[in-house]
Parts: structure tokens; sequence; C-alpha cells
């Protein structure tokens, strides 16, 4: 049975008792009658969403769909909408929801979509999740797990991908209209990679990507010599492709402004990942970037993620 998304509960208040031992202690006064305790508190409830469970043979894991359903879904009844796959579901499918819905305004800012949030594995943490599933290859200098007992693991994106083709895809046709010939991907930083893996391994399984900072410094830039290796092999991407990144996103050692990175200058790699894709001319290759001023790596999604919806689906009429 689906759930309703909601957000955690408030924990519940936990009464120490300590006792003394060896004194003699005086009885203590006649106690009032205590208070009722109040009842936990109801979850707050994100309308028209739900969650579905989704075991994957293949890796052995079982993950969670957070999905949201537009205003018009249920009036609408013939109607199949465009479908955003997001990454990081817990960060990302409440923010990009509700930033569809506001600037989406009913259709008339936005085009309505179905959101697929693609969740971490059950029962690990996001960071250990992530890094193994959104990563392209093992080699990493993140090599220290946060979960006691499991060796940090890098480098599935590939068998990840074939999990979202192969598994997820089928299920969403499946449940829900939506037209599975207008996909849109939506990833930041480790996402952003993930995204990137499958646009030059799979350009086809999306429609547009919306790669928003980018961890192209990865294994010594590996994704530019990906897109090196595509380019030499094919002669067309069929993809449109919207890259973002925060100014801050770089080195800046004459300012003491922390917001600047020390040693990965993330806006220099997605200017040279823009340029080598540009530069192949790909007949079926459109490719819009733009640097957001005052951001930086932790800030930048909310504009970043805005500036791709109205890129993938802007309004009709726009």
């Amino acid at each position: 049975m689906n759930e309703k998304i909601a957000l955690l509960p408030l924990a519940a208040l936990c009464i120490a008792l300590s006792g003394c031992h060896g004194a003699k202690i005086p009885a203590p006064p006649v106690a009032k009658p205590a208070e009722p305790v109040e009842a936990s508190l109801p979850a707050y409830i994100l309308p028209n969403t739900e969650v579905r469970e989704i075991t994957s043979g293949p890796l052995g894991r079982t993950y969670q769909l957070f999905v949201s359903l537009p205003p018009s879904y249920e009036e609408r009844v013939t109607h199949r909408f465009p479908v955003l796959f997001v990454t990081d579901a817990s960060y990302a499918f409440p923010l990009v929801r509700n930033i569809g819905l506001m600037v989406g305004d009913r259709g008339k800012g936005l085009e309505e979509f179905v959101l697929i949030g693609l969740s971490y594995a059950k029962g690990e943490t996001g960071q250990y999740s992530r890094r193994r599933d959104y990563t392209p290859t093992p080699n990493s200098e993140d090599t220290v797990s946060d979960m006691p007992g499991r060796p940090a693991v890098h480098g599935q994106a590939e068998v990840y991908r074939r999990f979202i083709a192969d598994e997820v895809f089928p299920l969403v046709a499946e449940s829900y209209r939506v037209d599975m010939n207008r996909k849109i991907f939506a990833g930041h930083s480790y996402g952003g990679l993930l995204g990137a893996h499958i646009l030059l391994t799979e350009p086809t399984m999306f429609e547009r990507y919306i790669l928003s900072s980018p961890s192209l410094w990865f294994d010594d830039k590996v994704m530019l010599a990906r897109e090196r290796a595509y380019s030499a092999a094919h002669t067309d991407m069929r993809a449109d492709v919207f890259l973002s990144i925060g100014a801050f996103e770089t080195v800046n050692p004459s300012s003491g402004n922390k917001r600047y990175h020390r040693n990965k200058d993330m806006v220099r790699d997605l200017r040279t990942f823009e340029a080598q894709l540009r530069s192949r001319s790909y007949p079926s290759l459109r490719v819009e970037a733009t640097v957001i001023d005052d951001e930086d790596h932790l800030t930048v999604y909310p504009a970043a993620i805005t500036r791709g919806l109205m890129w993938a689906l802007p309004a009709a009429g726009h």
C-alpha cells in the first residue's frame, strides 16, 4: 500500500528518573497528580504525493520512489504528463515539488509534470548510497565510510543507470499517466555527475538533462575524457542539456571569502565540458549553460533547479 510522504514527527518526550543508594532519604512531599502526556503530534503530509518501494533483483537493494502528481492530474484524465526524475530525493523532492507548484502556477508559469524522486537505498545513509550509485568509477579520494563495518564503495553508476532504465521506468510508465518520450533528469553535485554519465553512455535515455554543479573533478576529471571518447565514436548526441553552477564554485586564492573552493575549480570544469560538447557540432544536441552569481555549492540548487525547470518545461505560449 502506498504511503503519503510526510515530514518526520517530533520526537516523543523522554523523562529520565535517577535514584540514590546508601543514604536514607526523607519521604518526599505528596506529589500532585501527573499531567497527561501529550500524544505524538501528527506529521505534516505533502498533498498529492505517495511512496512506492522497488526492490532491484540485480542490485539486491530496495529503493523508494517519491511521487508527486500535478494539481490537474485527476481532472485531465486522458492527458499524459512529462515526467521529471530527481536524484537525492530526501532533499530535492520537496524542494522541486514546491518550486514546481509555485512557479508553475497550475500551468501558467511551467507546464505541469509528474515528479519522481529517486531515494537512497533503504538501510543506508544518504552519503554511502549516493557515493556508490552516482559515481562512474571506483577511484575516489573519499575512502572513509560513514557506515561502521562497511567499506566505502564507489563506481556503480552504470548498474544504477540500468536499474533506472530497466526497473524504475517500467514501473512509472505502468503506474502513472506520463509521456515516456518526455523524460527529464535533474541532479546536483554527484547527482549531476550521474547525469553526465548517463548522457555519455545512453544519451536518449532522457530527452532533457538538468545538471547542476556536476562533480566533473571526480577521478581526475574522467568525464571530460569520456566525452572525448564519445565524440570519437559518434557523430550525434540526441539530447538537450542545461548546465549550471554557482559563481563561488571556483578557486580564488586572493580572496578570504570561505565560499570559494580551496582546490577544485568546478566552474572551469563545467565551462570545459560545455566547450567540448559545443565543439562537436552534433546536429541533435542543444546546450545551455549559466554561472549563477552569489551562489556556492551548497546554496545554488534552488536557483539552479528553478532555471532548469523554466528551461525544460516552459508554459504553453512561452
